[in-house]
């Protein structure tokens, strides 16, 4: 149906372009012959074609582009005309005789034209006769064209200051008369043109009529071209005029349009001057009519005004701007009951971006834009709209982006307040945006009472909401969101311990509403954020003043105690287990050795009850191991009973290379270099003797069972540790046992059921090396080595 619409629009289209060209063609000879009357005639018939009402807007306009070729030629014949000769006045009145009005009335602009130009009669008069006349056509698409050929022949003819055409003191208001009167006329015949056929074209039409915008905005443009409109005479006259008629017409498309371009054309200037006038029409336009749009447009250019021009503050200030866009904006959604939440956030997000650039010093304006935005969310929850929470984000982020500070951000006591009103998702989302904005700018929150609030701002980050679905998490983006809150703690610092030791208090309670899944991120920055506390507190003499609210490395540890039993009630022992090790190790430099024994005992109880894997059970003994060597703190009584049991859970490894191994590490918890008090070397060569027992002991094993042996590393590693306190003079490790040592693994490798190992053939080739290496740097050391021989055969 709509393609043979389509075919019979082209056909009427062709048909009148053909009646045109013919008109046209007699219409030329005419004007070549000086043939005024026939000129006339042929033009006339021309103009007739414009009279169809089967053509689209579009094609419509296709057809009037042609006509307006034509017409500027005849123009132009029209002034050789008067040239030669031919009484304007005379021709003006000959081109009324034209049989139809429409083709009269284009005959008669283009004449109107001239006769301006000759100045034989004073513009304004001719300007008022043509603009009324033009009243003859009520057709809104026909009248709208023409009106739009009057627009365009005039509009450098109009009266104006400094135009060659002004005349007396009264012809700059017949000039803004005259394109007011057009306007206004040419903007009825575009609001009727809804109205112009059936029902069930109206969406068809609206496109239409969309399409025709520009030629009743032209209108505006030329008035706000006229150099003789001054701030006075736009102030009394021109703005009400046009808002009169954009109020009057109650056409959702004409006043969307209509108001934009009068905030497009006309200088910020006069906007501010008389924002009351302007803001005054919003309230009454339409309920359907995209004022969030609009008016967004009007703060944006006034705060692009401000920003380009230093000195025009002074008359925003003057002008009370700010407090002139509230009210409108509550006004406009007091008289619009139904305005979504979107519309009422958007206006709102772009006053706060207007104020933040115009009045950047005033956090008040700020706060209370975003105040009233509560206001008007207030009562409806959770926004699920995902058009509005885009908005809401554009609010939160605007002083982020404007201060670079997330500090400025958390003065403003409505901010959190509208991040209540985001959904989860978008609120983590926002939460995000906020810390990427401190890590970014690398801001500095220093204070118990700011990191509060903003661990309420994070909360959609750092706490678990009853609405998520653990199935609905998507673990990579999970990660990525803990890692950021996880990096924003270890920002947190104030070189004031007591005050240090509040936000760790602060951090501690919120991210122990995190769950299971969250502590394991957020617990370890913790932990170490009150490690360094614990470290600049290191040395001072303990609450010297006995002032029970200072500060102690007592105190934190028990606060470190709390956080690490949530961690261990997920359950996470591995990593509790390490973070436990780490706070006795920063109690062992603090010299208290009840705490440091302590978390020992916590270790170990992790270690026995929660920790079964025989991988983690190995990685967890190295660490035991490794933390109990570097120890100090502890007396002979607490070391031994820590030492023993190290050394028995080595002995209790499932598999015998991981016993071999712990025992032979555990060796080191009776020989500290720098310790001599803890210099046991008998001890020692026990740990040694019994790995390799062990190790003996694993040969045996896969020889039963595999029918080989398995290869000679354990040996070579136990060789490296009896090379070791050799060299560090522990004097139960002989030359003759390193020998005995050394012949026990080229004895094993040259037995053929040994599996072949080229790793552990060349580990211990480089240990041989070695041996030879320190025999022949001769000195003290050359000397102790050099009754070993080191031959591999």
């Amino acid at each position: 149906m709509m393609t043979g619409v389509a075919e019979d629009e082209e056909k009427w289209l062709a048909a009148a372009v053909a009646g045109l060209q013919q008109n046209a063609f007699h219409m030329h000879r005419a004007m070549d012959s000086n043939n005024l009357r026939d000129a006339l005639k042929f033009s006339a018939q021309m103009l007739s074609e414009l009279r169809t009402s089967k053509l689209s807007p579009h094609k419509y306009y296709e057809l009037y582009m042609r006509v307006f070729d034509e017409l500027r030629k005849l123009e132009i014949f029209f002034k050789e005309e008067a040239r030669r000769g031919c009484s304007i006045v005379d021709l003006y009145e000959l081109v009324q005789h034209a049989g139809n009005i429409l083709p009269r009335l284009y005959l008669l602009c283009t004449v109107g034209s001239v006769y301006i130009k000759s100045k034989e009669a004073p513009a304004k008069d001719i300007l008022k006769d043509l603009v009324e006349m033009c009243r003859g056509i009520q057709h809104p698409l026909r009248g709208l064209f023409l009106r739009s050929y009057l627009s365009q022949v005039s509009r450098d003819k109009l009266p104006d200051i400094g135009s060659e055409y002004e005349g007396d003191a009264d012809t700059l208001m017949d000039a803004v008369e005259f394109v007011l009167q057009n306007f206004t006329e040419m903007n009825k015949l575009w609001v009727r043109m809804q109205h112009q056929g059936p029902a069930r074209d109206k969406d068809k039409r609206e496109k239409e009529r969309s399409e025709l915008r520009d030629l009743v905005g032209k209108n505006l443009h030329v008035l706000s071209q006229i150099e003789g409109i001054d701030l006075d005479m736009y102030k009394e006259t021109v703005l009400p005029r046009v808002l009169e008629q954009v109020v009057n017409c109650k056409d959702e498309l004409a006043q969307f349009y209509l108001m934009d371009c009068v905030i497009q054309v006309f200088p910020d200037e006069y906007h501010l001057q008389t924002l009351d006038v302007l803001l005054g029409a919003f309230p009454q336009l339409q309920p359907g009519v995209d004022i969030e749009t609009v008016l967004s447009q009007l703060m944006e250019r006034l705060s692009n005004y401000a920003a380009s021009c230093s000195d025009a503050l002074p008359e925003f200030l003057q002008v009370e701007a700010f407090s002139k866009l509230n009210n409108a904006i509550g006004k406009v959604i007091e008289a619009q009951p139904d305005m979504p939440a979107f519309g009422a956030v958007t206006l709102y997000s772009s006053l706060l971006k207007f104020s933040l650039h115009v009045h950047p010093d005033r956090l008040d304006y700020a706060d209370q834009v975003m105040g009233s935005c509560v206001k008007q969310l207030s009562g409806k929850g959770k926004i699920e709209d995902s058009k509005a929470t885009k908005q809401i984000v554009s609010l939160l982020s605007a002083p982020l982006e404007k201060y670079n500070s997330v500090v400025t951000a958390l003065k403003l006591s409505n901010y959190p307040r509208v991040m209540e009103y985001l959904d989860n998702e978008t609120n983590k989302v926002m939460a995000s945006v906020i810390i990427q904005s401190i890590m970014k700018n690398n801001t500095r929150i220093s204070t118990a009472e700011k990191v509060e609030i903003l661990f309420e701002l994070l909360k959609g980050l750092v706490k678990d909401s009853e609405e998520t679905v653990d199935d609905e998490i998507d673990e990579d983006d999970f990660k990525e969101e803990q890692n950021l809150v996880a990096r924003l703690i270890q920002m947190l610092c104030n070189d004031e311990p007591e005050e240090m030791f509040k936000i760790v208090g602060i951090v501690k309670k919120h991210i122990l509403t995190g769950g299971p899944k969250r502590l394991p991120f957020t617990v370890p920055p913790l932990v170490f954020s009150s490690l360094k506390l614990i470290r600049q507190l290191q040395g001072q003499e303990e609450n010297p003043f006995g002032n029970e609210e200072a500060t102690t490395p007592k105190k934190i540890f028990q606060l470190l105690n709390q956080v690490i039993e949530a961690l261990c009630s997920i359950p996470a022992p591995d990593l509790s287990l390490r973070l436990y090790l780490q706070c006795a190790e920063a109690a062992n430099d603090c010299d208290l050795e009840p705490v440091a024994y302590e978390f020992f005992t916590q270790a170990y109880i992790l270690y026995e009850e929660e920790i079964s894997d025989s991988k983690a059970q190995v990685t967890a003994l190295n660490l035991i191991i490794g933390t109990l060597q570097r120890m100090h703190v502890f007396g002979v009584e607490n070391r031994d009973t820590l030492t023993h049991k190290a050394t028995g859970y080595s002995a209790k490894l499932l598999k015998k290379p991981d016993q071999c191994r712990a025992v032979y590490a555990c060796s080191h918890l009776f020989w500290v270099d720098d310790q001599d008090n803890m210099k046991d070397g008998e001890r020692v060569l026990l740990c040694l003797k019994r790995a390799l027992r062990i190790a003996n002991a694993a040969q045996q094993m896969s020889s039963a069972t595999r029918g080989s042996t398995v290869s000679v590393a354990l040996f070579v590693e136990i060789l490296n540790k009896y090379l070791y306190y050799f060299e560090k003079g522990n004097p139960q490790i002989t030359v003759a046992s390193i020998q005995s040592l050394i012949e026990l693994i080229n004895t094993e490798m040259q037995n053929d059921s040994t599996t072949p190992d080229p790793a552990a053939d060349a580990f211990f080739a480089s240990t041989l090396r070695y041996i030879g290496f320190q025999k022949q740097k001769g000195g003290a050391m050359g000397e102790k080595y050099g009754t070993i021989n080191a031959s591999d055969s």
